[in-house]
């Protein structure tokens, strides 16, 4: 079937022969043809087609590899005008010796490749560019608790170093700079009773029962 992508006139030719030898040899093919189907039915089970299909696919494939194409076409008709001439029955033996033949195609494209892969490796070590060396940067989680960081040192180039405080140093907060409320206790001469009055300046809470609908108090400091 892979032949069928030889260009033409080849490919009438060897479509002409290949009819004319499933035409011949129709009983030996479809006997070898259940015998195959029997492995793969007692290997896979119930899903044997599909591996068979998916089998067959993976062959057909390597032998329509288009770099080796011209190869495969000049091999494959030569061997279609052959198969004709061969004796019923002797198709394991003619196959013996021609599917070799279709199969060294292969075998000397990809040994040709390897080769050229290393010629080109060689050519590129003589007179290539000289190799070009690309260092990455990498970071680490300076925040992991596996991560052991000594003082004065950090984990990325970018990142600035302190050395850590002792968690016994004494720390003093820094002076209020808000204004204080002052309280100044007074004494009334006439009741000789101390009374406290509060500031008249800045912010001033006071407590008290506020009944909706009523205006509230004055703001005038509560002395208790």
């Amino acid at each position: 079937m892979a032949a069928l992508n030889c260009p033409e006139p080849m490919r009438t030719s060897i479509v002409d022969n290949y009819g004319a030898f499933l035409k011949r040899n129709a009983r030996q093919l479809s006997a070898t043809n259940r015998a195959l189907q029997s492995e793969f039915r007692q290997k896979y089970g119930a899903t044997y087609r599909d591996v068979q299909d998916s089998y067959m696919t993976q062959v057909y494939n390597y032998f329509a590899l288009p770099p080796a194409l011209k190869n495969f076409c000049d091999v494959s008709y030569s061997v279609s005008q052959e198969v004709l001439l061969a004796e019923p029955n002797t198709l394991d033996s003619f196959a013996a010796v021609a599917l070799p033949r279709i199969e060294s195609v292969f075998n000397d494209f990809y040994r040709a490749y390897e080769q050229y892969r290393v010629d080109l490796a060689a050519w590129d070590s003589r007179y290539g560019p000289p190799s070009v060396t690309t260092t990455v940067q990498g970071y680490t989680n300076p925040l992991d608790p596996r991560v052991n960081v000594a003082p004065g040192q950090t984990l990325v180039n970018s990142m600035p170093a302190t050395a850590p405080r002792s968690a016994t140093a004494s720390t003093q907060a820094p002076p209020a700079s808000a204004q204080q409320p002052v309280v100044v206790a007074t004494q009334n001469p006439a009741t000789g009773e101390t009374t406290t009055a509060l500031p008249t300046q800045g912010p001033i809470f006071q407590s008290g029962e506020v009944v909706q609908g009523q205006v509230g108090q004055v703001d005038t400091p509560d002395p208790r």
